[in-house]
């Protein structure tokens, strides 16, 4: 069985596999200073809720942007799974030609994305990551990651109005019902629900001229459902984009 985990910044996410069969999926919050004693007890704990022994785990891969969460999860598979990881980077085999300035600053997750993206889609793409950060990965009409665009994700900006402004609330993201808010709460809503649909159809556009041809858009993270229901630009959602680019890549590089 694999045991495939996609490190946020904000949440990490575990899915265990029985070849392509997923046999459970778990979120659990990014927490740089999380021991890999302390991910072993979650971990037990959930599989054993699933009926299925840590035993079993024959393999992992990691896709993380957080290094010290890496390192401990690197330490929960020596210790307590007895198996080396494999983790994402770009000295792995892709299946993806990466072309950009300096490929190693390239995100694990975004890679991942975009490979899965690929193979399920074709060329000609605009992957669309929205979490922590919003992120806009290009798989150009060769099949090649040609580069993306990363801006502050919606809860961040909220934080940060919330803690430069005195007396603006705290306020949940959601959909609201008019575009001009009637109070505070309605103001800051449209702000961040509106403003974020108006960001990403603006550069959707910009980047198809700027690539000079329509590209199939793909939406996928945790806020991504929220947004792409506002926006006729969005082609795909697809929640499952960045565990399937993790199987992928573990079935490109695995040992025999």
């Amino acid at each position: 069985m694999l045991l495939a985990i996609d490190v946020g910044n904000t949440n990490c996410t575990v899915g265990i596999y029985d070849g392509r069969h997923k046999l459970g999926n778990w979120r659990i919050s990014t927490e740089g200073r999380r021991t890999a004693d302390e991910y072993a007890v979650w971990l037990t704990q959930l599989l054993g809720l699933a009926g299925i022994a840590t035993e079993a785990i024959d393999n992992v891969i990691i896709a993380s942007v957080v290094p010290s969460a890496t390192f401990n999860l690197e330490w929960l598979c020596r210790k307590h799974l007895h198996c080396e990881p494999m983790v994402v980077t770009t000295a792995l085999d892709l299946g993806i030609q990466v072309h950009i300035d300096n490929p190693k600053e390239a995100g694990a997750d975004r890679l991942v994305n975009a490979l899965a993206a690929r193979n399920t889609y074709g060329n000609n793409l605009i992957v669309i990551d929205i979490g922590t950060a919003t992120t806009f990965d290009i798989v150009d009409g060769e099949g090649n990651y040609a580069g993306g665009i990363i801006a502050p994700g919606p809860h961040p900006s909220l934080e940060a109005l919330h803690h430069i402004a005195a007396k603006l609330p705290k306020v949940e993201i959601e959909r609201p019902d008019r575009v001009v808010g009637k109070g505070t709460v309605g103001a800051m809503q449209s702000g961040i629900y509106w403003g974020y649909v108006s960001l990403i159809e603006g550069l959707i556009a910009r980047i198809q001229e700027e690539m000079g041809r329509s590209m199939t858009v793909i939406s996928t993270g945790g806020l991504a459902v929220l947004f792409t229901e506002a926006m006729a630009a969005i082609d795909h959602y697809d929640a499952e984009l960045t565990m399937r680019g993790l199987l992928e890549v573990f079935e490109r590089n695995r040992r025999s």
